[in-house]
């Protein structure tokens, strides 16, 4: 993010409750953040042309603006528990209409399926979160979305103290797998128009890795935006 946009970062006041430290919140986007911005918001008010649909989990950790310094109006973001694409069929519903209409109506060029380290619905598959099909039906309903990635996971004997984080991976894989079932996004990489990438986030140590689907291994930052120029360069 340039440093035209100001730093909105505010203290948390303990005395106060968290929905008057919303509002606060509020008061200063109002007042301080979007007078500095205003000619960025007029334009935005006409309409919307973002460059990538950005699906990640819902955890409130991850901020997919923050992460990409991005600008309003350059990502369009879906976010659900566990950065889950439904296969197309299996469960039409608000992703897939998110989906369809990011590629169709809104032209992006670019998709990104964003995991994150110590999900907690990866931790839920791995049965170390209290995640119960009694207590949580929906939740459990959900992640059979994701069933595929234990399976794998289990196959390969991996030990515990990397199980969660083995199926952050893998869930990536698979949902990259369900996202290309989208007619929508078929289409449009058949046509070379759209480009998809799996990324997962390691929350304590502020990186990203990126899948690299020729080599089937997650790389540095630094190593895709190589292998990318590559690509581009010829």
């Amino acid at each position: 993010m340039s440093d035209d946009m100001p730093n909105t970062r505010r203290l948390r006041d303990p005395a106060k409750s968290d929905l008057l430290h919303l509002l606060d919140g509020v008061e200063q986007f109002s007042d301080d953040v979007f007078p500095a911005t205003q000619a960025l918001f007029e334009s935005l008010a006409q309409g919307q042309a973002p460059h990538t649909l950005f699906i990640t989990c819902a955890d409130s950790r991850v901020s997919p603006e923050m992460i990409t310094q991005t600008h309003p109006g350059e990502l369009f973001v879906c976010r659900n528990i566990g950065n889950i694409v439904p296969a197309y069929g299996e469960m039409l519903g608000g992703v897939s209409a998110v989906v369809e209409y990011a590629v169709l109506a809104l032209n992006v060029r670019q998709i990104v399926v964003c995991g994150h380290s110590d999900c907690g619905a990866m931790r839920g598959l791995a049965g170390t979160a209290p995640m119960t099909a009694e207590e949580m039906p929906t939740v459990n309903a959900w992640l059979r979305n994701a069933a595929t990635a234990r399976s794998v996971v289990q196959a390969r004997n991996v030990d515990s103290d990397h199980l969660v984080q083995a199926l952050v991976e893998e869930n990536i894989r698979l949902q990259l797998m369900h996202l290309r079932t989208h007619p929508s996004v078929a289409g449009r990489l058949a046509q070379k128009r759209l480009d998809v990438q799996g990324w997962v986030y390691d929350i304590g140590h502020g990186r990203i890795s990126v899948f690299n689907d020729e080599d089937d291994r997650f790389e540095s930052v630094s190593e895709a935006r190589a292998r990318l120029g590559r690509q581009q360069g010829g």
